[in-house]
């Protein structure tokens, strides 16, 4: 690979943004005695400096994401965006449970504040926003329910199931192994049908005022012939997307302590620092989804959004279920009655927006209403 060819593809912000993403880890690794045991000033100005990098390397992996989904098409960009994140999501929350001490509710916390967070305050913010500005968006419904389908299933088998069957809050080992290969089954045939024969399904609708294609606009190549002629971008593309968004997550994990430690001074509950961070994991995509409402492109929200959830929900329990298994450690998936009703909610919420036929801005206001209910809920 020659180096006009990086140059065409690699910018001087791009190298920035990964030194100062990777600095930032390197020198709170080095920082970490100090920040053990901070007073208030230097907690506050090292939380600053950690969310400012996390902020100035999520628009990083959005010019990415972006250029991949403009080369590639949905719902290949989309997805490329989506496992990027959600696979270094799963992973440390993996190395926590392999790490010391007790952390049998991490899965159950950690999803339960992601779907939360893209079902209500991601889709809610880009329905409002792209409705306000576009009124009413047209989205592939066969796609749409494909999604909801899925998260049905996946969200009564984490959730839903334990609390009733389950031991203590607990899948026993009899039950813990059909659930995983269900859910592992399952999530796989969906990614080889909306990768494969389906991938129609979830590329954006047409206006219903437009009968047919406009002339100048030429049907996307098949994605095989697309890398083929495009091999090289895609691969410093997608490199770049990835070397970007570790440290994001990295620092957003690395800072939990921190976060912990500031919210206990303020009295507020430690669950509010998982619902933190994974606003913060998940900032370039909900930057993505936004940015993609804004510009009339509906499934491309639901693409990044359902997507994310999905593939969040898919392969995390499959994963701490196995660890569980592996070490000997309690995997509590029940979740609370409050929470279960929450669940709930947003589920029927979701299956009546996105069975409309156009969603609007009263969709996107009525998503932003249950997450705060569920803000009310975390501070009860």
């Amino acid at each position: 690979m020659s180096p006009l060819t990086l140059n065409r593809f690699v910018t001087a912000s791009d190298i920035t943004r990964i030194i100062l993403g990777w600095g930032a880890f390197i020198a709170l690794l080095i920082a970490a005695p100090l920040l053990a045991t901070p007073s208030g000033p230097v907690l506050v100005i090292a939380l600053g400096i950690i969310i400012g990098v996390i902020l100035v390397c999520a628009f990083g992996v959005v010019k990415q994401a972006e250029a991949l989904a403009h080369r590639l098409g949905d719902p290949y960009g989309s997805l490329v965006l989506t496992l990027s994140i959600v696979l270094i999501e799963v992973i440390l929350i993996s190395a926590v449970m392999l790490g010391p001490g007790e952390h049998a509710t991490i899965a159950r916390d950690s999803v339960m504040a992601v779907s939360m967070i893209i079902l209500n305050l991601v889709i809610g913010i880009a329905l409002l926003v792209g409705g306000m500005r576009h009124g009413g968006l047209a989205h592939n419904r066969t796609g749409s329910s494909a999604y909801l389908a899925m998260l049905v299933v996946l969200i009564a088998l984490a959730f839903g199931l334990p609390t009733l069957i389950g031991k203590d809050g607990a899948y026993t080992v009899a039950q813990e192994i059909p659930i995983i290969i269900l859910t592992i089954g399952l999530y796989a045939f969906f990614l080889a049908r909306q990768m494969g024969g389906q991938a129609a399904d979830f590329m954006e609708a047409l206006p219903r005022s437009t009968p047919a294609r406009p002339q100048q606009e030429q049907p996307r190549p098949p994605i095989a012939q697309t890398l083929r002629e495009h091999r090289t971008e895609v691969i410093i593309r997608l490199g770049l997307l990835v070397v970007t968004v570790v440290p994001i997550v990295l620092l957003s994990h690395d800072m939990a302590s921190q976060l912990d430690d500031g919210l206990g001074r303020l009295g507020a509950p430690v669950a509010l620092a998982g619902v933190l961070i994974a606003m913060i994991v998940f900032l370039p995509e909900s930057i993505t989804a936004v940015r993609a409402a804004l510009a009339a492109e509906p499934q491309r929200v639901i693409n990044l959004c359902h997507g994310a959830l999905v593939s969040t929900v898919g392969l995390t329990i499959p994963a701490v279920l196995v660890i569980g298994m592996a070490t000997g450690q309690q995997v509590i998936l029940a979740e609370t009655p409050a929470d279960l009703l929450l669940l709930g909610t947003t589920l029927l919420l979701t299956l009546a927006t996105f069975a409309s036929q156009r969603i609007t801005a009263m969709h996107g206001a009525a998503h932003l209403a249950l997450f705060g209910v569920y803000g009310v809920v975390l501070f009860s």
